[in-house]
């Protein structure tokens, strides 16, 4: 990557949850695939409970990172993304492709908050299995 990214996505969302609970979403390489179908991730950083930092190839060149924060009662989760549009890849618009990116983002944290927290509301602790 050079220069400013064509992709450059942030996102924040607040999960009433432990970090290591939102770390184990993240920690088996099968489900990046889910969340992220048209990307290659090599890990360059695994930070346990704090998140994991990403090479990113295929539809995108760059870097990727989930970092979480402990907040309260849950997690901040953030999400970064800083990649340039591949080789040959020219044709796509940067900007469209960013949306997209910002949406796709948000479903990923919205779809662990609503399995994570399985109903749970913030400040209410969790039901005692």
């Amino acid at each position: 990557m050079t220069g400013v990214p064509t992709v450059d996505v942030m996102d924040e969302t607040f999960l009433a949850v432990p970090p290591s609970s939102v770390a184990a979403a993240f920690a088996d390489p099968r489900s990046w695939r889910r969340f992220w179908p048209d990307l290659e991730l090599a890990v360059y950083a695994d930070r346990g409970d704090e998140g994991v930092r990403w090479t990113v190839r295929g539809a995108l060149v760059g870097t990727m990172e989930v970092w979480l924060e402990p907040v309260l009662d849950g997690t901040v989760l953030h999400y970064f993304l800083r990649a340039d549009l591949p080789a040959g890849g020219e044709g796509r618009r940067p900007v469209k492709e960013a949306q997209r990116r910002q949406r796709a983002a948000k479903a990923v944290a919205l779809d662990l908050k609503f399995v994570l927290e399985d109903g749970r509301p913030p400040g209410i602790a969790p039901a005692s299995g």
